[in-house]
Formats: structure tokens, sequence, C-alpha cells
């Protein structure tokens, strides 16, 4: 007789696919290890990320994925609210400009993305939140002619 604990996890939409760039796959992977001593959760989040993402030749990368350096918009489902940011490296950071860093939750939650996916993410406060991706665009260096 054998009894599952695995079912007991509250039930929740099934995670969109996620796709990233061999190009930012080492980096990504440094940040996270990197990150693991300052927050844990946090790195956890983004190699769990990893760890399920289609990794790709940057050439395969279809226009819509938000990859590093895309802009987004999307909508917080609960708000109502859109909101539209640049998905950077840490060093490039700069809230002021609307550039949100890989290692933030959102930007975790956002890396890898489709147009059209929703999905969940967890505040800095705790509260769970879920976003749908309106719209990526690349930067001119990474759109495909």
């Amino acid at each position: 007789m054998s009894t599952s604990t695995n079912s007991t996890k509250k039930p929740f939409k099934r995670n969109p696919k996620v796709v990233i760039s061999a190009d930012d796959l080492a980096h990504l992977e440094e940040l996270a290890d990197n990150m693991m001593r300052r927050q844990p959760a946090l790195a956890d989040r983004l190699l769990e990320e990893i760890g399920r993402a289609r990794i790709v030749a940057p050439a395969k990368v279809r226009d819509k994925v938000v990859t590093m350096g895309s802009t987004v918009t999307y909508r917080d489902e609960m708000s109502g609210q859109e909101k539209t940011v640049t998905l950077v490296y840490p060093e490039e950071a700069d809230i002021t400009n609307l550039c949100v860093s890989v290692m933030t939750p959102i930007g975790v939650a956002l890396l890898g993305l489709s147009e059209g996916a929703s999905f969940y993410w967890d505040t800095r406060d705790d509260q769970r939140r879920t976003l749908t991706v309106l719209e990526v665009t690349q930067p001119p260096e990474k759109t495909k002619g």
C-alpha cells in the first residue's frame, strides 16, 4: 500500500513553457549561483525556471519570447494594471528607466515566456499575483531580418 504526498499541493494552472537562449544560459546560471548566499529563494526560483526551460540556439528563439533585453508589456490580472519593462542583467538595472533585473521576482517570472502566457509570481511582500504577457519587443540587434 502506497500513499502519495505529492498530490497535496494546492492545484494551480500548469506553468507556461519557458525558452532560454543558449547565449544567456551561462550568465544566468552564474548569477543564480552568486545570489545563492544573499537571496536563496530567488536563486532557487531562477534555477528552477532554467531547469524546466527549453534551451535553444539564439537564432531559434522566436521574437515573441522574453529574452534578456526584451521589452515586455504585461497585465496584473488582479488590478488590471498594465506595465512595460525591459528585462536586463543586474548591472544594467535602472528602475527609473523601467529596466528590471532578471534577479528580481518579476524578472525571474518573465524570463523565457511568450506573448499570451499567464503566470503567477510571488511579490516581495508574499502576495501571489497572476500576470499575463501582452506584448514582447526585441531590441534592434536581436530582431531577425
